[in-house]
């Protein structure tokens, strides 16, 4: 009786399993090991796992074996850089990982040295790390082409199902077996074979050959034989079943700059990937790779730069391919659009600068969803194609297609391309059952002839194998596969170009939400708040400086190493709050110097401009810069703590010199136990802490529903996978509110500012609110400190809005975004938690209630109810994860109109980005503003001293959707440039009006 198909597959994969165990003739053991100076012998423990250890040995291989045949194999228990010295000076670098640990050499003596962790690529720590292995083999050349070559037929065969070749491969495979002529000798046999796993069950093995005998000259001729008339078979086949599909290659090594391990392990893992791929292509003329992050190679620069020399020289053969063109890999949902202009700014001109190019393809294949601004930003940056792989990670809903038009807010295209890997995705295999499947996934086949695939071991870095490359050739005469050949992402974005001008591609509108990972908008709130604080605080210091220099003062200082600092900590696994412990107490530290050194620079520039207002008899004056473009009503806390909340307005992108016994609070200031009341809004209390009433007194409405801020939290917030990244859908079905104070107390009364205090407990946590309303507010504050210590719960504030509408509005980078507040299909079932930067707003056409924020992102808007996220309690892959106390503000606003006409961004900015002040004397009462804007309002993004030249660079974008004109206000002698991109280099606009909706505007503007 004949077998079936599937059992003669496993009979061949054990056949296969075999064969393996004769790929080398010989083997011997290096010897003389030393760790830290100290001798190790093999299997030996290391003496202890600590940081960073070397290990150190001399190698010779025997002189009887041939060079081309020699291979080093290693495994000293952990990842390891390792150096090999030759006698002629010549030295050879390659990292070593549970992946690569078998290498080809270049001599047959040399000195060995290594840089090795007791970590395995993810992070994990090998408790019990051992000398493992260190010896050399000799490839039996026939046998191991002959092993790899019969595996790629059985995942050939694996991967094609019902395909009519199959039969015919399987009968190429075993009829290359069968004319092998194969050892039989008892004990070499059971020596060679011990390590399989049938073997390992054994009771007891019988007493094995220390060095059991390989194969014979015949027995290798044999494997010879078989190997070309199987290749011969499959080209034979590839005639008769041509190949299915094509795949251009690109070697990788997702790198994650920080997630598992500390940066300083990365900088390790840089360094052994970079002269893995290295070696790798001077070993091969075809392999290619490519590697992103701007940050990397500047890291190279500093630590190693003979290492980027090379790297240098590749680029410059065409077989090193930089990608990206931005600073990292960043999160594109939590950063401001100024952020994402940097990304692309820094990352552009470090490039160009290193590499003598720029890059025309955005790569972000690891990303928890995309901004609607990216495209915008991207095409101004130069850039006119995506890649990712994320949106394939959706759980409920899939953009349809894999190669599209992503168009953004604006109306600017990018090229978008995505691939679906079933077999680690980015981190793809070179072998049939990898290429087999992503071509049938492939749903761009009627638009484009090719899909890109990336492979290559990564997340912790390794990259492409010897063997990946060597699968490569071989597969090229397969039949019915896909034919696939290594090339530049490059050249497949410039094909697919090309074919986008001949066909009607499918557009996708709008930001790219990613139905998954949506606790990443919460998770390790602390360096979200930092990394808003650092943005503005640069933005700031920048502006101030450059609004000196308009008056007269010193051209501004560059801050870019202060914001290199603030774009590598929007890394994606480290903004997003998915990374180990290390990770943070890094990043909150780095962003900390980052915001103290910016208040610096804050003071010296205010400094600098006060010392340009004209001089006057004001003895004790208070100077107020307002670096926004939003009329800001005058708030400041003076030297002595008094908090001063006056009538006055400070215009926008102005400085202004109050005398400070002339300033009088806002009028209508009113505080009871239960009562706020200003000129703008009454506010009530209720016993259960939450607003029970918000009246916007120039409408006469009321704001809430029922009340406002209510804290519910969620102990059944367990997802089911990815702790720290996931909330699932179901979180709500359990949920606790905190109606029960433990106080509510009257703590400040005027005459400009009133307070009231609640203060609630759950279980081993507590939250202290302060509802805060100053003379001149149209809005209430709600000042928030968290003393945290419950673990995988989340804590939500819900706010039931006295406004109907459809759609509520979520501030995003450069622009809004509008969400369905209903459920009515499965797209917007799936979007239960979504990005907000400072604002989100339920609007009636004459009246609506926004909720703002000064350092969260996770919000929601359902039926009337605006929530967010104010903390969460993971245990992976950081058990403390937002462990301990953290505060913030939050606040509600009701408005008249929709949000544009009623301040909501004004009031918003101003929660974020206060006006800064200081104490003077001799100054002239008055305002100064050196620069105005005036038409259409617009939003400001920064003022900084040029890149390139003198003058400076300002930068507005169109925040609502609304198009009309626009004019600059600047001092005499001064002017603005044509039209900039952010690259700060001229662009043509198309839009007929001055601004277009969501448009991003930048000038450079000189003086003389």
């Amino acid at each position: 009786m004949p077998l079936t198909i599937a059992q003669r597959l496993d009979r061949l994969k054990v056949r296969i399993a075999e064969l393996a165990h004769w790929r080398d003739r010989q083997s011997a053991a290096i010897d003389g090991w030393t760790f830290e100076g100290e001798p190790i012998g093999h299997h030996q423990d290391w003496p202890h796992r600590q940081g960073l250890v070397h290990f150190a040995a001399t190698a010779e291989a025997p002189e009887a074996w041939p060079l081309a045949d020699i291979r080093l194999q290693l495994d000293l228990g952990g990842e390891s850089l390792i150096t090999l010295s030759y006698p002629d000076g010549e030295t050879e670098t390659f990292g070593l990982d549970p992946y690569h640990q078998e290498f080809p050499v270049k001599g047959r003596r040399f000195s060995i040295a290594t840089e090795s962790v007791a970590r395995f690529p993810f992070g994990e720590p090998n408790r019990a790390p051992k000398l493992n292995k260190a010896r050399f083999i000799w490839l039996d050349g026939p046998a191991h082409r002959l092993h790899l070559l019969l595996k790629q037929v059985a995942e050939a065969i694996d991967a094609l199902g019902e395909h009519e070749v199959v039969p015919h491969l399987m009968d190429a495979a075993e009829h290359a077996l069968r004319s092998l002529d194969w050892p039989s000798d008892t004990a070499a046999y059971i020596s060679r074979t011990s390590g399989a796993v049938m073997q390992q069950k054994i009771w007891e093995l019988p007493e094995l050959e220390v060095n059991p005998a390989g194969l014979t000259d015949e027995q290798s001729a044999s494997a010879t034989t078989a190997f070309e008339a199987l290749t011969a078979r499959l080209q034979e086949l590839q005639k008769r079943f041509p190949p299915n599909g094509e795949l251009l290659l690109t070697g990788h090594a997702h790198i994650d700059l920080a997630w598992l391990w500390p940066y300083r392990e990365t900088r390790r893992k840089m360094r052994r990937t970079f002269n893995t791929a290295l070696s790798l292509m001077e070993r091969s003329d075809d392999f290619r790779f490519n590697q992103s992050t701007a940050h990397y190679y500047a890291q190279m620069e500093e630590e190693d730069p003979e290492l980027l020399e090379r790297i240098k020289q590749k680029v410059a053969e065409g077989k090193w391919e930089t990608v990206g063109g931005m600073w990292v890999e960043p999160d594109t949902n939590m950063p401001t659009g100024e952020s994402l202009a940097r990304q692309v700014l820094y990352g552009q001109r470090y490039f160009e600068k290193t590499f003598g190019t720029r890059h025309t393809v955005c790569w972000l294949p690891d990303c928890f969803g995309f901004s609607g601004a990216l495209p915008q930003i991207l095409r101004q940056g130069g850039i006119d194609s995506f890649f990712t792989i994320k949106v394939n990670w959706s759980e409920t809903n899939h953009i349809p297609s894999d190669l599209f038009w992503w168009k953004g807010l604006d109306g600017s295209r990018v090229l978008t391309h995505t691939f679906d890997n079933p077999m680690q995705g980015y981190n793809g295999f070179v072998q049939p059952d990898c290429y087999v499947p992503t071509w049938k996934n492939f749903r761009g086949k009627t638009q484009h002839h090719t899909s890109l695939l990336a492979v290559g071991y990564g997340d912790g870095g390794g990259g492409v194998t010897p063997e990946m490359v060597e699968r490569e050739v071989q597969l090229r005469d397969f039949p019915a596969i896909p034919q696939a050949r290594w090339g530049t992402v490059k050249s497949f974005y410039e094909q697919a170009h090309r074919t986008a001008g001949e066909k009607n591609l499918p557009v996708w509108d709008g930001e790219i939400y990613l139905e998954l990972h949506r606790a990443t908008l919460t998770s390790q709130s602390g360096v979200k708040r930092k990394h808003r604080q650092a943005e503005r605080a640069l933005i700031t210091a920048e502006t101030i400086a450059s609004l000196a220099h308009m008056l007269g003062a010193d051209r501004p200082r560059s801050l870019e190493t202060d914001w290199r600092v603030v774009l590598k900590n929007e890394f994606h696994d480290i903004l997003p709050g998915s990374s180990i412990r290390e990770v943070y107490q890094d990043a909150e530290q780095e962003l900390g110097g980052v915001i103290e050194h910016a208040k610096a620079e804050q003071a010296v520039a205010l400094q600098a401009l006060s010392a340009k207002l004209p001089k006057g008899g004001v003895g004790d004056a208070l100077v107020v810069v307002n670096p926004s473009l939003a009329p800001r009503p005058l708030s400041a806390t003076l030297s002595d703590g008094t908090v001063v909340a006056a009538a006055d307005l400070v215009a926008p992108l102005s400085v202004a010199v109050f005398d400070k016994g002339s300033l009088r609070p806002a009028g209508g200031l009113k505080a009871s136990p239960d009562r706020l009341e200003n000129d703008h809004l009454a506010v009530v209390i209720g016993n259960d802490g939450a607003v029970a009433s918000l009246i916007h007194k120039a409408t006469g409405r009321e704001a809430v529903d029922g009340s406002a801020n209510q804290l519910w939290v969620y102990p059944a917030d367990k997802p089911r996978n990815w702790d720290a990244w996931d909330i699932d859908a179901d979180y709500a079905e359990k949920a606790v509110r905190l109606d029960a104070p433990d106080g509510i107390t009257l703590v400040e009364d005027g005459p400009h500012r009133a307070a009231i205090r609640v203060v609630y407990r759950y279980r081993n946590s507590s939250v202290t609110q302060t509802y805060m309303l100053t003379a001149n507010a149209r809005r209430l504050d709600i000042e928030t400190t968290i003393d945290w210590h419950d673990r995988r719960t989340l804590l939500r504030t819900l706010n039931p809005v006295a406004a109907q509408a459809r759609k509520a509005t979520f501030e995003c980078a450069f622009g809004i975004v509008e969400r369905a507040t209903h459920t009515n299909t499965s797209w917007e079932q799936a979007m239960f938690e979504a990005v907000a930067h400072r604002f989100v707003d339920i609007s009636e056409p004459d009246f609506g209630v926004a909720l703002l924020n000064n350092a969260k992102y996770g919000h929601s808007a359902r039926g009337n109810v605006i929530g967010m996220s104010l903390v969460r309690g993971p245990i992976y892959p950081d058990p403390l994860a937002d462990e301990g106390e953290q505060s913030f503000t939050y606040a509600l606003m009701p408005h008249e109109g929709a949000w544009h006409e009623g301040g909501v961004l004004d009031e918003a900015i101003d929660l974020n980005q206060p006006l800064v002040s200081a104490e003077s004397s001799g100054l002239s009462a008055g305002s100064f503003a050196p620069l105005a804007v005036t038409g259409i309002p617009v939003a400001f993004s920064g003022l900084k001293p040029a890149e390139e030249g003198d003058g400076l660079i300002l930068r507005l974008y169109e925040p609502a959707g609304r198009r009309g004109s626009l004019a600059l206000d600047l001092p005499s002698g001064w002017a603005a440039s044509q039209p900039l991109n952010i690259l700060e280099e001229p662009m043509e606009r198309k839009g007929p009006a001055d601004i277009m909706p969501f448009e991003i505007r930048t000038w450079k503007l000189q003086n003389g």
